[in-house]
């Protein structure tokens, strides 16, 4: 029976561990993602998180957690706008609306008497197999 709880114990101090370093990871990528810091500031935090782990990541936590909270609000908001931009960029490639837009402009050539009627069509049939 000791050795379940031996398990127990060791499988919760190897969670405050991994808990710990993932915290230390985070404030460090914090302090350097920060462009309010300086140079010097930025190395003070890091030599404080090196030499009293604990005790920095406790005042880090509790002096700048807002705008740490802020900063990754701020990067998940510009990741996802990406995203979409991604994402209408590649929807927007493709397809009807494409086909329409290809079409429109061939029409206007075809309007302005830069291409032929024959040129048009030929644009026409291909804008649409496309499609």
């Amino acid at each position: 029976m000791t050795s379940f709880w031996d398990f127990l114990v060791w499988l919760f101090w190897f969670y405050i561990v991994v808990a710990c370093i993932w915290i230390f990871i985070t404030i460090i990528i914090d302090v350097f993602r920060d462009h309010t810091l300086n140079g010097w500031a930025k190395a003070l935090w890091v030599l404080f998180l090196v030499v009293l782990p604990f005790l920095a990541a406790f005042i880090y936590l509790i002096a700048r957690g807002k705008s740490m909270g802020q900063r990754n609000m701020e990067q998940a908001a510009q990741a996802q706008a990406a995203n979409a931009e991604y994402i209408r960029t590649v929807a927007g490639s493709g397809g009807a609306s494409s086909a329409a837009a290809e079409i429109e402009k061939s029409k206007q050539l075809l309007d302005s008497g830069a291409i032929t009627q024959a040129e048009y069509d030929a644009l026409k049939s291909k804008a649409l197999q496309n499609s």
